[in-house]
């Protein structure tokens, strides 16, 4: 238990260490970011809008006010699709996403997956 208990009075010395040595370098810091303040002329109230936030940032230009965006084709999400493929107990799949448990099954099995395609009429 003696190990525990050294390991925690080290912990707390290390936090008291640690505080001090924050608020040496609090002072400081708050100093040399008040001269930078002053030196570009940034505001309190600069600071905290939300257009300052996003100033600085590279990336795409700001848009101009009064943009008219390009209206995206038309599509709904989860559009059915029609089947491409159909199992030998009616089961269905369109091709699109992961294989299914029953074709995978049949795959493994020996048979190719061409031969469940559904033939168009």
């Amino acid at each position: 238990m003696s190990n525990l208990i050294d390991i925690q009075s080290q912990i707390e010395k290390l936090q008291k260490q640690a505080n001090e040595i924050k608020a040496k370098d609090f002072s400081a810091t708050v100093k040399e970011i008040l001269t930078k303040m002053q030196a570009f002329g940034i505001t309190v109230k600069d600071l905290q809008s939300p257009k300052a936030a996003r100033a600085g940032k590279p990336g795409r230009p700001p848009k101009a006010k009064g943009a008219v965006k390009a209206p995206k084709a038309a599509r709904k999400a989860g559009t059915p699709v029609a089947a491409k493929f159909r199992g030998p107990n009616g089961e269905t799949w369109s091709g699109r996403g992961l294989t299914p448990k029953w074709l995978t099954s049949l795959i493994a099995q020996g048979q190719s997956k061409e031969s469940f395609a559904v033939k168009p009429e």
